[in-house]
């Protein structure tokens, strides 16, 4: 293991570290080795790290003795924050900025950031065609990841921004999957108008930055976007109905509607999709599905994805 090079992944019990502890060590031919960082070393996902050959270590981010020690003598990391845990941007930027540091004082030769828009260089706090949130955000879980990109190239940071895309995972643990109406007839409800919208499985996020690792330096500053495909909700709802066997069509609503839903968070993606949907060539054209294919050779389209896992999707 010693001859490997250390990836140290951050969050390596969530969806997209997993996906990239996983990655590296399902390829036995790997150039490098796991050390997967983790709140709780007992969890079964880390055990099953673990048996599998990483390195598994208990850190914190907000502890910089932790952080130097987890990073110690790696060659590389992988930093993803997790907004939804906190719904806090500005906690997010902080940690971006406390991962910059360690970073550039561990010396380390590849990072990838796992990053996203700062919707604000878009739509101008000013601007009232989308509301401002918390006072200072126009998408909080976008801005507070985006604002901290500057960190990493200030400390000067050997890093790749990766920007991924929306997780087609949701339908089944975010409930956004298909909900029956008065009528007894499932619908997807979503502000997106007639906009393609790029998605991704979550489990090929951590292949693409496992991709993105074992190209190295060429990818050294670059913002790179990646994508499983891109499709209209209309299309998503033809492919669910073939898919189900039951018809599910696309109930189309606004931005201000969607955010009107009530549940913690519905403001930030009420935004978030019409971002997406008024901002359609920024962000579908940063999303490249051929380059993510590149990345990751099993990169699943919506269809394979749904194949094999559209009956996990909870129909209410």
């Amino acid at each position: 293991m010693s001859q490997k090079k250390i990836i140290v992944i951050f969050g390596a019990t969530g969806a997209q570290g997993g996906g990239l502890a996983h990655a590296i060590l399902n390829d036995s031919n790997s150039e490098f080795a796991v050390r997967a960082v983790t709140r709780d070393v007992n969890s079964d996902k880390a055990k099953e790290l673990a048996a599998k050959g990483a390195e598994v270590v208990a850190g914190d981010v907000d502890d910089a003795d932790s952080m130097k020690r987890v990073l110690q003598s790696a060659y590389g990391a992988y930093f993803v924050t997790f907004f939804w845990s906190h719904f806090s941007a500005e906690k997010e930027t902080s940690e971006a900025k406390k991962m910059a540091a360690a970073a550039k004082e561990a010396g380390l030769k590849h990072v990838i950031w796992s990053t996203l828009e700062d919707v604000r260089k878009y739509v101008p706090l000013d601007d009232d065609s989308m509301p401002t949130l918390q006072g200072k955000y126009k998408v909080p879980h976008f801005d507070g990841k985006g604002e901290g990109d500057q960190y990493f190239i200030d400390a000067g940071v050997p890093v790749t921004f990766m920007l991924a895309s929306y997780y087609w995972d949701n339908l089944i643990y975010f409930g956004m999957g298909p909900k029956r109406g008065a009528d007894g007839k499932l619908a997807i409800t979503f502000p997106m108008g007639n906009k393609k919208m790029a998605g991704i499985a979550a489990g090929d996020i951590g292949k693409c930055a496992y991709g993105i690792f074992k190209k190295g330096e060429e990818l050294i500053g670059k913002r790179i976007g990646i994508s499983g495909d891109q499709i209209t909700c209309t299309e998503m709802a033809e492919a669910l109905s073939n898919e189900l066997g039951e018809q599910v069509s696309y109930n189309e609503i606004t931005p201000a509607q969607y955010r009107g839903f009530g549940f913690p968070g519905s403001d930030d993606l009420g935004n978030m999709f019409q971002f997406y949907r008024d901002f359609d060539d920024v962000c579908n054209s940063v999303r490249d599905v051929n380059f993510s294919k590149e990345l990751n050779p099993e990169l699943k389209s919506f269809k394979m994805w749904l194949e094999e896992n559209g009956k996990r999707i909870p129909l209410e």
